[in-house]
C-alpha cells in the first residue's frame, strides 16, 4: 500500500504530531471565521508559501495531491457563476482549498505511526470504561492508506485506456476501479483474519 507521507525529509517533519493536529484543527477552524475572499485568498498565499519553505521537490508532490481538486472546484465557480454569487463561491473555493492544502501538509509531514499514536492518546479514555478502540484506529489507518492507492490505480487504469483509445476515459474506468478496489478490500480482510480479526480477544484484555 502507498503512504501519503513524503520521503523529501522537511522541518515540518520534525515536529510532533500532536502539535502539527492541533494547529491544524486551530487554522481549519479559523478558516470558518471569515467569508472574506480577499483574506481566504491571502490565507492560501501563507499555505503555498509554508509548502515552498519545505522545497520545490515537497511543493511540487503537495500540488500533485491536491490536483484532484480541481473538478470540484470548478462546479463550485460555474454553479455560483451561473446563480450570481460570485464572492460565495470564491470563498468556498478558497476555504476548500486552503483547508484541504493544510490536512495535506500535516498528513505528508507526518508518519502514519505517530497519527495512531496521538489517536490512541486521544481514545483512552474510552478504554477506560471497557470500550475498544481499535477499530476506529484500524479505520482511520486504513482510509488514510487506501485513499492514494485508489487514487494511484485510477491513474494506471486512465493510462491504460489512452494507450489503447483516443477517447477520453470518464466513466469507462470506474468498473475496473471497484473490482480492484473490492480485490485489495479481500486482501486485506484475509490478512486481519489471520491475525485475529479487528477486535481484540477480551479474555486476553482483561489479563
Amino acid at each position: 500500500m502507498i503512504s501519503l507521507t513524503s520521503p523529501v525529509e522537511t522541518w515540518a517533519h520534525r515536529i510532533p504530531a500532536g502539535a502539527k493536529l492541533l494547529a491544524l484543527s486551530g487554522l481549519t477552524l479559523g478558516l470558518f471565521l471569515t467569508n472574506r475572499p480577499e483574506v481566504l485568498a491571502a490565507s492560501l498565499l501563507a499555505i503555498a508559501a509554508l509548502y515552498r519553505s519545505a522545497g520545490t521537490i515537497f511543493l511540487r508532490q503537495g500540488a500533485g495531491h491536491l490536483r484532484m481538486l480541481w473538478p470540484f472546484l470548478l462546479l463550485i465557480a460555474v454553479w455560483h457563476g451561473l446563480t450570481g454569487q460570485i464572492q460565495a463561491g470564491l470563498a468556498i473555493a478558497f476555504r476548500l482549498l486552503a483547508a484541504l492544502a493544510l490536512a495535506n501538509f500535516v498528513t505528508m509531514t507526518t508518519r502514519l505511526t505517530d497519527m495512531i499514536a496521538v489517536l490512541t492518546m486521544l481514545l483512552a479514555p474510552l478504554r477506560r470504561i471497557g470500550l475498544s478502540t481499535r477499530a476506529v484506529e484500524l479505520a482511520i489507518a486504513m482510509v488514510l492508506r487506501f485513499t492514494p492507492m485508489l487514487v494511484e490505480n485510477g491513474n494506471r487504469l486512465a493510462m491504460s485506456w489512452r494507450a489503447r483509445s483516443r477517447r477520453r476515459p470518464n466513466w469507462r474506468i470506474v468498473m475496473p476501479m471497484a473490482a480492484l478496489a473490492l480485490d485489495d478490500a479481500d486482501h486485506v480482510a484475509e490478512a486481519l483474519r489471520a491475525r485475529g480479526g479487528i477486535l481484540p480477544d477480551t479474555d486476553n484484555t482483561r489479563d
